[in-house]
């Protein structure tokens, strides 16, 4: 008699669409069910050899597309998720990863450069496709391939509860991109984050990624970085993101976008209304690309992070980025290491800010660029007006000495000795910096509380110091760890 299939089992498995056995439908007899327990820490260590019975069955399985029939309910076998994976190993012939094993049931799991190949990658899919309580998965450097990626999607397909998925260096190619681009126009899954970086993408997979993306609001954060784009990938790229409502964040660094793709995907990204996030480092276009997102930042009060590190940007090509800023009100973040910058340009950015009332800037980076102390007093001017800027440069010796002298006290010791003075922990005086009393607040509020109270002496660079300890470059200083150690 015919028997549907067991709803504790995964629904994509019913059918086959994650095949190789067919592996979920997994009917045993008695005798079988016991063989496979008993031997399942042997399969930690070895790769298991599946019993004649089971080739059998597996053949069986996979000479038919009907639902699981079989003559006796009292038979069905219904695995658990380490049974489950250990079943999946044996048919596709890898020796189980017992990292995966170990943490199956956590919310975050780190399979980078495992070696997993295409087979291990869809015992791993197999395995996922029920499971409920992993949000994170890495699998970088792990040679996926097309088959693997393939299974990752299929099993996305049937999985609501994954969130990020990072398959970086694995070879993916334009198959890859292809496969990819159709889960991605079609996508019901509760993925939000994915990383691509270094998968020998180049202009046929922007296209087809620009494609399913001009539709697909899911996705919050992508990462391109470390592919082969060059000008034609920054015009699909940029008639994307003139459509695109959903993407927050986008890394594009270490590509080949040059002064034409940039300036084709700034056409694009001056309309955009969701882009918070932008990486553009790496990918030398110059000051023909800086001005035209110096364009960009005139009219765009979406973005909120930029990095032109590394771009052969001259003080010619930061003059006219210095001049949107004097108009930008949404820009925090600002980096622009490794471009050849004298200090008349840093000077040029750092007074722009100034002539800004609205300026929402808080970190920039020009961390190759020598200054002098002419150059650090118009910098105090500057913060004066907006305390919660932090502009990280590279001093001169004689002003690097001075410097150490203003930061040789410990920045968390000068808030301790206060609160012991005034009998108060130092929770409870982290907390009063901010309006709504929570034990988290964004960097450039903190920063700003802290230069503007007068209870704790401290200086900028203490600041500094003292974020690096609290923020862990979240964004975000966190005062919470201060409760568990009784502080």
């Amino acid at each position: 008699r015919h028997v549907p299939p067991n709803p504790t089992l995964p629904r994509a498995c019913w059918h086959g669409k994650i095949t190789t056995g067919s592996l979920p439908k997994i009917c045993l007899d008695e005798r079988d069910s016991v063989s496979a327990l008993q031997s399942s820490d042997e399969t930690l260590y070895c790769e298991a050899e599946a019993p004649v019975a089971a080739e059998k069955e597996k053949s069986a399985r996979e000479s038919s597309e009907t639902d699981l029939e079989i003559e006796d309910t009292e038979k069905f076998f219904t695995t658990g998720q380490k049974e489950l994976y250990l079943e999946a190993c044996k048919l596709v012939g890898v020796v189980p990863v017992s990292y995966f094993i170990r943490n199956m049931e956590e919310s975050y799991i780190n399979l980078n450069h495992h070696g997993l190949g295409p087979s291990g990658t869809k015992a791993i899919a197999i395995a996922l496709v029920s499971n409920t309580t992993v949000l994170t998965l890495e699998l970088a450097d792990n040679c996926i391939m097309q088959e693997g990626i393939l299974s990752l999607v299929e099993m996305l397909q049937e999985n609501y509860y994954l969130q990020e998925l990072n398959v970086s260096d694995n070879g993916l190619g334009l198959e890859g991109a292809r496969i990819l681009s159709e889960f991605l126009q079609n996508n019901t899954s509760s993925l939000f984050s994915l990383q691509l970086s270094g998968n020998n993408f180049k202009e046929e997979s922007a296209e087809l990624f620009c494609q399913a993306l001009s539709n697909n609001y899911r996705i919050k954060s992508l990462d391109l970085s470390h592919n082969q784009f060059c000008d034609k990938a920054g015009e699909y790229l940029g008639q994307m993101l003139a459509i695109n409502v959903g993407l927050q964040s986008l890394d594009l660094s270490w590509n080949h976008l040059y002064i034409r793709g940039v300036v084709a995907l700034c056409n694009g990204l001056r309309s955009n209304v969701s882009l918070k996030k932008l990486d553009l480092s790496m990918n030398s276009f110059g000051n023909e690309g800086a001005a035209a997102l110096g364009e960009v930042l005139r009219l765009n009060s979406y973005l909120t992070y930029l990095d032109l590190s590394s771009n052969n940007i001259t003080n010619d090509g930061l003059s006219k980025i210095s001049r949107a800023l004097e108009l930008n009100e949404s820009l925090r973040v600002l980096k622009l290491f490794l471009n050849p910058i004298s200090m008349d340009g840093a000077v040029l950015l750092i007074l722009s800010i100034k002539r800004n009332p609205k300026s929402r800037m808080e970190d920039i980076d020009i961390s190759n660029v020598l200054v002098s102390e002419q150059f650090v007093k118009i910098l105090d001017g500057v913060c004066a007006i907006h305390p919660q800027l932090d502009v990280i440069y590279k001093s001169v010796q004689a002003l690097s000495a001075k410097k150490t002298l203003f930061t040789w006290t410990n920045s968390l010791k000068l808030v301790q000795s206060y609160t012991d003075q005034n009998k108060i922990s130092v929770l409870d005086f982290f907390r009063s910096l901010n309006p709504s009393g929570e034990m988290m607040m964004p960097v450039g509020e903190f920063r700003k509380a802290m230069i503007q109270q007068n209870k704790v002496p401290i200086n900028r660079y203490q600041v500094r110091e003292l974020i690096k300890k609290l923020s862990e470059k979240t964004g975000m200083v966190d005062f919470s760890f201060l409760k568990l150690t009784g502080s």
